[in-house]
């Protein structure tokens, strides 16, 4: 009984503990390809092509499947926002899936 139960509160916690790297590395690369988006000679689409290289090359191509962006007006200057909606795997809980939304932002350089 005690080992079940450890056995399950180890895989809970391996679970929350990937859970975390994978929003940790999302929310890298949507800010880093914020950053490469808003670079004078760059656009949006460069961006986001830059955030999809780098979700499919630390975790997987499956992360990488709604990647948005927007520009938004702001005082300080033009903001460019990208956006991953990610879906993960839930396995600890029940089977079914978790909903992630990470976004990343910078100043538009001219």
């Amino acid at each position: 009984m005690v080992a079940a139960l450890l056995a399950l509160l180890f895989l809970a916690v391996l679970q929350i503990a990937g859970m975390i790297h994978v929003r940790n590395t999302l929310i890298d690369a949507a800010s880093t390809g914020a950053r490469f988006g808003a670079l004078a000679d760059r656009s949006a689409e460069d961006g986001v092509a830059r955030t999809e290289e780098l979700i499919s090359g630390s975790v997987s191509d499956r992360y990488a499947q709604e990647i948005t962006y927007e520009y938004m007006d702001e005082p300080e200057g033009r903001t460019l926002r990208i956006t991953v909606d990610a879906r993960v795997p839930v396995f600890v809980i029940g089977p079914g899936v978790g909903e992630l939304e990470v976004t990343g932002s910078a100043y538009e350089f001219e």
